[in-house]
């Protein structure tokens, strides 16, 4: 007797397979034929498909749950917090989670979201210890967190000479350890920063850029309307109310506080980063103006339906990055903002399995792959 199934009844099996296509996508994967990804593609099972939520498909509803009840529902106890004083006196921290692990174990350095706190990083920074065992450095920059603003200076991105200052202090104390970077969305911009004026000499084996805006002077002016007012508004509650009282001498704080979204936000706020001007900001701060010279290998991802950093701000440089042996760009048809999640119960990132998955592999294999590619720094010293 022919066993019966729904896929017997022909419409419905049609209907089946609409709704298989649309649930299963197929990550497109933009890199060099025959650079360092072509070997590495193999061996991450992630990159041969993606099942988002069905009921997070909508990009909105993907961000209301990554917001309004992931990062709620997540808490962490951390390890340890130190607070770090940098060269001009500013205050910067380094949260740890799983301090413990052997000396020798892999390091992996997260730099935050605009607003980032160490609660609002918890589900990124657990998920990646629960998938590597490995530690975590989350680099918490001026004035978030409730940092005190021991300097009046503060920087949406962060600061380069900050991130190198925590960087030296994460290898002094675990000298043994290698080092890889996960940035997330703003957090990006100060990663591909470093990478691309630190070239070779940068301390990380490979870095993950999870949601970039790419360009700081366009991408801006992508963002859907309603989180850019968003986004303003937190921007003032977060860095102008706290600080009033540091930053009510200076004339743009009336301008910053009268700001309607987020791109005339970033235009204006420049005298708060120490810049005199917004052209000498971006030329500082920008990372497209540093990207090509990234020497080792940078994963990046995107969803086509990410609403805040939008698809368009890849397609200027999809060719440069094309040309570019140890960089990689992931696009998904869904996945909105930082969250690209899956499951039907219980949603997971699928994107934080992804980088996982990368990092442990390049620790594997960096031996023998990096230096066919020629992307892997042996003559590095750490710090004593």
């Amino acid at each position: 007797m022919k066993e019966w199934s729904l896929r017997s009844v022909p419409l419905v099996n049609t209907s089946l397979q609409q709704l298989e296509a649309q649930w299963v996508i197929k990550p497109q994967l933009y890199y060099q034929r025959g650079g360092y990804f072509e070997d590495v593609i193999p061996y991450l099972p992630e990159l041969k498909s993606y099942r988002p939520t069905p009921w997070l498909m909508n990009h909105h509803a993907h961000i209301v749950y990554l917001d309004k009840i992931r990062k709620l529902q997540k808490s962490i106890q951390y390890d340890l917090i130190e607070t770090l004083t940098m060269a001009d006196g500013g205050t910067t921290a380094v949260a740890w989670y799983g301090l413990n692990a052997p000396p020798e174990t892999p390091t992996i350095v997260v730099l935050h979201t605009i607003t980032g706190t160490t609660a609002s990083m918890a589900e990124l920074v657990d998920e990646l210890h629960q998938y590597t065992k490995w530690r975590i450095a989350l680099c918490l920059r001026r004035g978030h967190d409730g940092l005190a603003l021991t300097v009046p200076k503060i920087n949406l991105f962060g600061s380069t000479e900050d991130l190198t200052e925590q960087l030296q202090h994460i290898q002094q104390k675990f000298p043994e350890s290698d080092l890889y970077a996960a940035g997330s969305s703003a957090g990006t911009g100060l990663l591909v920063r470093h990478l691309g004026e630190q070239g070779a000499a940068t301390p990380f084996k490979a870095a993950f850029a999870l949601s970039p805006g790419y360009n700081t002077e366009t991408g801006f002016d992508l963002i859907h309307s309603f989180y850019s007012r968003l986004m303003a508004q937190k921007l003032k509650e977060k860095f102008l109310d706290p600080y009033h009282s540091v930053w009510q001498k200076l004339p743009v704080a009336f301008d910053l506080y009268q700001a309607k979204n987020l791109a005339t936000f970033e235009r204006k706020y420049f005298p708060l980063a120490g810049y005199k001007d917004y052209k000498s900001y971006c030329e500082a701060t920008n990372p497209i103006y540093v990207f090509e010279n990234i020497k080792i290998p940078l994963m990046i991802l995107n969803a086509e339906d990410d609403p805040i950093c939008h698809i368009q701000n890849l397609m200027p440089y999809k060719n440069t990055i094309l040309g570019m042996p140890n960089l990689m760009v992931i696009t998904t048809r869904y996945g909105s903002h930082c969250g690209f999640y899956e499951g039907l119960t219980q949603p997971k990132s699928w994107a934080h399995r992804l980088m996982s998955s990368f990092f442990m592999h390049h620790q594997h294999q960096q031996k023998d792959v990096f230096e066919k590619y020629n992307v892997m720094r042996t003559d590095i010293k750490k710090p004593a």
